[in-house]
């Protein structure tokens, strides 16, 4: 199957609209883990994923404290060279093995990173990674300039290729953004988690910058049941239900899933590269794949938002339409991207579509 690719910003990379995310296929045993896991049904997941067209798997080092890049890089040996997909991953979550079920440290000092990318070189069996991500913030006093100038060095010195960063700011963004290009960002965005598409979304459009969301499916509540989630509780429960209802005559009108209209309506927003979707097993990947080459059209975006204000489910913007012409007229005018954050929400987008 041939997918729809898109650039992962100015970083060289073409990639699937979707990816593998293999947080879940860490197992148990850790701070976040999705319990045990059958390693080799992870792994017929990811080859399946790879033999229906995804280019890119995605990983950290935390996940499952080092088995999820362990069973990645089994299922990339067991993938012929010329057809093995790019390797994404993650550092700067640091456990106490002797405490893995304790919030790990987020520790983004140079030669923690170093050691990370080292260690991931080895569970994965590749020469180099493809995308290198801090995963989070640093929390224990490290400037981003430092961290951020380590990266620079190790791609420098060919052991990670693109650079990237999950879960960060505008404001941090902007200053890793003077030491060295940022290449990608990995944020959190859903239909009901919609905040990222007020800030983080339009400066990395402005900038160049690849954007990867995860949680497409907000942990698979606009398919499945996952009571731990908060959103799987009332009074939001009933608004988000509503709201997967509503996507059902979209989906019948493509002749997809539920599941890949909630990934598609992410992948509309302008500068968004490409969606994590998370599978364990060949018939997960089969649920969602048609995300791949699935584009919503107007009417149906327009369809969309209307659902988000009737249901009132989530919050932040509702249609890509009004972020994409604001960032137009926002670069047209030649004011400085970095000053977008909030600025989307608040000044360019109607009252009815915050």
């Amino acid at each position: 199957m041939t997918l729809l690719t898109r650039p992962l910003g100015t970083s060289g990379l073409q990639i699937t609209q979707v990816g593998i995310g293999a947080w879940a296929i860490g197992g148990g045993g850790w701070a976040y883990g999705w319990g045990s896991q059958d390693d080799e049904a992870s792994i017929a997941a990811i080859r399946h994923a790879v033999a229906s067209g995804i280019n890119w798997v995605d990983t950290a080092a935390i996940y499952g404290l080092g088995h999820s890049e362990e069973v990645v890089g089994r299922a990339l040996r067991e993938i012929p060279a010329g057809e093995r997909p790019f390797v994404f991953t993650k550092g700067g979550m640091i456990p106490d093995p002797s405490q893995p079920f304790t919030e790990p440290q987020r520790n983004l000092r140079p030669e923690s990173i170093r050691n990370e990318v080292e260690a991931s070189l080895r569970r994965l069996g590749v020469e180099r990674i493809d995308l290198y991500q801090f995963h989070w913030p640093d929390a224990i006093g490290t400037p981003i300039e430092e961290s951020w100038g380590e990266m620079s060095r190790l791609i420098g010195e060919g052991k990670v290729r693109a650079g990237g960063v999950s879960n960060f700011n505008v404001g941090l963004l902007s200053r890793a953004e003077r030491v060295r290009h940022v290449d990608s960002l990995q944020p959190p965005f859903s239909l009901i988690h919609r905040q990222s598409a007020a800030d983080v979304i339009p400066w990395s459009a402005a900038h160049g910058t690849g954007v990867i969301v995860y949680s497409p499916m907000q942990s698979g509540i606009l398919t499945d049941w996952r009571p731990r989630n908060a959103e799987f509780q009332e009074p939001a429960l009933s608004r988000n239900l509503a709201l997967r209802d509503a996507l059902r005559p979209v989906a019948s009108r493509h002749g997809v899933s539920i599941a890949a209209v909630a990934i598609a309506w992410t992948l509309s927003w302008p500068g968004v590269s490409g969606a994590i979707v998370g599978a364990r097993s060949p018939q997960q990947v089969d649920g969602w794949i048609s995300a791949g080459n699935l584009t919503l059209q107007p009417a149906d975006l327009d369809e969309i938002a209307g659902a988000l204000e009737r249901t009132q489910a989530g919050s932040g913007p509702t249609h890509p339409a009004g972020v994409d012409d604001g960032l137009k007229t926002w670069l047209e005018h030649g004011l400085d991207p970095s000053s977008l954050e909030g600025a989307i929400a608040r000044m360019v987008l109607p009252a009815s579509r915050r």
